[in-house]
């Protein structure tokens, strides 16, 4: 099966592309998780969140889409099939829908919470901002480390991927880059960077071919349920397969910390700052390529 991601066309099972591994055989063993987090980057668990709970938060967006004259006339109450040239939506830092309580019982339950803090050896604290996107039929996310948009605080973050809604591989999924938080060339650099303060952009690259013959791991990938969750840390790249479908792909990104540490300003409170210079003056804005240049990488 050949699979689009970003400006390459990939066959899922070749040297660039392969298949997720779920940790859901060492979901109860605290230990177990964070070496398999330590070894792979990530960890896929399945059935980590209720799948009721994930369908109830998915018809808020599917409400908003409506609303937003984004979804085809023809689509049913369940489904997110887009309106003819209508582009991707995100909703971050749009409280009534990222703070509405059908979205709050997916990413901040007691169960997830318990979840982390086993994780975590600790009590953690989820970041007040989230992240929640429609993305659109021909879009994808580009290759890129979590660290350079959120590094302010601890770097022992770790982020949440939800699918609100079945994802199949040609509904643009999201994909990893097995062994990149042991890219140390990337790390040292591109790893270093705050996008508020570089303005550069965030995408590290839109060829996962380019990664993985200059650096090394492999991409992989997966469908996925309601209710499944791909965690990851700061210095894993990922990014997705293109969205090839004729209808949104709906997730949610959150992250979560041990509260005893240090947090980013920007990301905690009633109203968090966000990014407040990324993007601001685009003439200022640095390309990646040229960083990548200066960086040597």
């Amino acid at each position: 099966m050949k699979l689009h991601m970003g400006e390459a066309e990939l066959e899922l099972g070749g040297p660039y592309l392969g298949e997720l591994r779920d940790s859901n055989d060492i979901r109860d063993d605290a230990a177990a998780l964070r070496a398999r987090l330590d070894e792979d980057g990530y960890l896929l668990v399945r059935g980590l969140h209720d799948r009721d709970t994930v369908r109830a938060a998915r018809r808020v967006l599917l409400e908003a889409l409506r609303r937003e004259g984004k979804l085809s006339p023809e689509a049913g109450p369940d489904e997110a099939l887009r309106a003819p040239g209508a582009k991707g939506a995100f909703w971050g830092g749009k409280k009534e829908i990222t703070h509405a309580e059908p979205v709050l019982r997916v990413l901040e339950s007691d169960a997830l919470m318990g979840f982390f803090a086993r994780l975590l050896d600790g009590p953690v604290l989820t970041y007040d901002y989230k992240w929640i996107r429609g993305v659109g039929s021909g879009e994808f996310t580009g290759a890129h480390y979590d660290i350079v948009y959120m590094g302010r605080g601890t770097p022992n973050v770790l982020t949440c991927w939800t699918p609100l809604g079945d994802i199949g591989y040609g509904d643009g999924p999201l994909a990893i880059c097995v062994g990149s938080h042991r890219f140390d060339r990337i790390r040292d650099t591109y790893g270093r960077m705050d996008v508020d303060r570089d303005r550069v952009d965030g995408w590290f690259s839109n060829n996962p071919v380019e990664i993985v013959d200059k650096f090394g791991g492999q991409w992989r990938t997966s469908t996925f349920r309601m209710g499944d969750a791909l965690i990851f840390g700061m210095y894993t790249l990922h990014g997705s397969l293109n969205n090839d479908s004729e209808s949104f792909r709906l997730s949610a990104d959150a992250r979560y910390q041990l509260a005893s540490e240090p947090v980013d300003e920007r990301w905690i409170g009633d109203k968090p700052l966000a990014h407040y210079a990324w993007h601001a003056e685009p003439d200022k804005v640095v390309r990646m390529e040229e960083a990548r240049a200066k960086w040597g990488v």
